[in-house]
Protein backbone atom coordinates (compact mmCIF):
# COMPACT_ATOMS: atom_id res chain seq x y z
CA UNK A 1 0.00 0.00 0.00
CA UNK A 2 1.10 3.45 -0.81
CA UNK A 3 0.34 7.32 -0.40
CA UNK A 4 1.52 9.49 -2.97
CA UNK A 5 0.86 12.63 -2.32
CA UNK A 6 1.38 16.03 -4.82
CA UNK A 7 0.96 19.74 -5.28
CA UNK A 8 2.86 21.49 -2.99
CA UNK A 9 4.86 24.42 -3.33
CA UNK A 10 5.87 28.00 -3.07
CA UNK A 11 2.91 30.50 -3.18
CA UNK A 12 2.41 34.14 -2.24
CA UNK A 13 0.29 34.97 0.60
CA UNK A 14 -3.32 34.80 0.04
CA UNK A 15 -2.78 32.13 -2.60
CA UNK A 16 -4.24 29.15 -3.14
CA UNK A 17 -2.87 25.82 -3.59
CA UNK A 18 -4.15 22.32 -3.97
CA UNK A 19 -2.86 19.51 -2.56
CA UNK A 20 -3.62 15.45 -3.41
CA UNK A 21 -3.03 11.73 -2.37
CA UNK A 22 -3.64 8.29 -3.91
CA UNK A 23 -4.16 5.82 -2.11
CA UNK A 24 -2.52 2.40 -4.05
CA UNK A 25 -2.22 -1.09 -3.47
CA UNK A 26 -4.15 -3.90 -2.52
CA UNK A 27 -6.87 -2.01 -0.75
CA UNK A 28 -9.63 -3.55 0.62
CA UNK A 29 -11.27 -0.26 2.18
CA UNK A 30 -10.29 2.99 2.96
CA UNK A 31 -12.04 4.63 6.20
CA UNK A 32 -10.71 8.25 6.69
CA UNK A 33 -8.49 10.08 5.11
CA UNK A 34 -6.94 13.32 6.00
CA UNK A 35 -3.72 16.04 6.08
CA UNK A 36 -1.51 16.54 8.42
CA UNK A 37 0.93 19.06 8.66
CA UNK A 38 4.12 19.80 10.58
CA UNK A 39 6.29 22.53 10.87
CA UNK A 40 9.78 23.24 11.68
CA UNK A 41 10.31 22.78 15.36
CA UNK A 42 6.49 21.66 15.83
CA UNK A 43 4.33 18.51 16.01
CA UNK A 44 2.73 16.85 13.76
CA UNK A 45 -1.28 18.45 13.57
CA UNK A 46 -4.21 17.49 11.92
CA UNK A 47 -5.33 20.30 9.03
CA UNK A 48 -8.64 17.99 8.24
CA UNK A 49 -9.74 15.18 8.18
CA UNK A 50 -13.24 13.21 5.67
CA UNK A 51 -15.22 10.04 6.17
CA UNK A 52 -16.06 7.53 3.40
CA UNK A 53 -19.55 8.81 3.68
CA UNK A 54 -18.32 12.29 3.56
CA UNK A 55 -18.55 13.84 6.58
CA UNK A 56 -15.44 16.43 7.51
CA UNK A 57 -13.75 17.56 10.47
CA UNK A 58 -11.15 20.88 10.15
CA UNK A 59 -8.96 21.89 12.61
CA UNK A 60 -9.80 25.86 14.05
CA UNK A 61 -6.60 27.13 11.55
CA UNK A 62 -8.35 25.70 8.96
CA UNK A 63 -11.60 26.53 8.90
CA UNK A 64 -13.35 28.88 5.85
CA UNK A 65 -10.16 28.82 4.16
CA UNK A 66 -9.51 24.91 3.19
CA UNK A 67 -11.82 22.45 1.73
CA UNK A 68 -11.13 18.27 2.02
CA UNK A 69 -12.97 15.92 -0.05
CA UNK A 70 -12.01 12.85 -1.97
CA UNK A 71 -12.46 10.68 -4.56
CA UNK A 72 -13.64 7.06 -3.13
CA UNK A 73 -13.30 5.43 -6.62
CA UNK A 74 -10.09 6.67 -7.53
CA UNK A 75 -8.82 6.33 -3.41
CA UNK A 76 -8.35 9.68 -3.68
CA UNK A 77 -8.16 12.80 -0.69
CA UNK A 78 -7.35 16.91 -2.16
CA UNK A 79 -7.08 19.58 0.27
CA UNK A 80 -7.85 22.86 -1.66
CA UNK A 81 -6.38 25.63 0.34
CA UNK A 82 -7.26 29.47 0.14
CA UNK A 83 -6.13 32.85 1.56
CA UNK A 84 -2.55 31.20 2.25
CA UNK A 85 -0.74 32.31 5.44
CA UNK A 86 3.02 32.48 6.21
CA UNK A 87 1.80 30.26 8.64
CA UNK A 88 0.56 28.06 6.64
CA UNK A 89 3.81 26.68 5.93
CA UNK A 90 4.52 23.58 6.75
CA UNK A 91 5.50 19.83 5.05
CA UNK A 92 2.12 18.40 4.90
CA UNK A 93 1.50 14.46 4.91
CA UNK A 94 -1.63 12.46 4.08
CA UNK A 95 -2.98 9.84 5.99
CA UNK A 96 -5.01 7.26 5.28
CA UNK A 97 -6.74 4.60 7.88
CA UNK A 98 -7.55 1.40 5.76
CA UNK A 99 -7.69 -2.38 5.91
CA UNK A 100 -5.60 -4.19 3.16
CA UNK A 101 -6.52 -7.36 1.21
CA UNK A 102 -3.83 -8.89 3.02
CA UNK A 103 -4.68 -8.01 6.42
CA UNK A 104 -7.62 -8.70 9.10
CA UNK A 105 -6.69 -5.26 10.87
CA UNK A 106 -6.79 -1.60 10.38
CA UNK A 107 -4.23 0.56 10.48
CA UNK A 108 -3.31 4.13 9.32
CA UNK A 109 -0.97 4.82 6.46
CA UNK A 110 0.70 7.92 5.43
CA UNK A 111 2.27 9.76 2.25
CA UNK A 112 5.50 10.77 2.05
CA UNK A 113 4.94 14.74 2.67
CA UNK A 114 4.91 17.82 0.62
CA UNK A 115 5.98 20.92 1.32
CA UNK A 116 4.27 23.93 1.24
CA UNK A 117 5.74 27.30 1.58
CA UNK A 118 4.28 30.72 1.94
CA UNK A 119 6.00 33.90 1.24
CA UNK A 120 6.17 36.49 -0.72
Amino acid sequence: VQLQASGGGLVQPGGSLRLSCAASGSIASIDVMGWYRQAPGKQRELVASITKGGSTNYADSAKGRFAISRDNAKNTVYLQMSSLKPEDTAVYYCNAYLLPRWDTTWGDYWGQGTQVTVSS
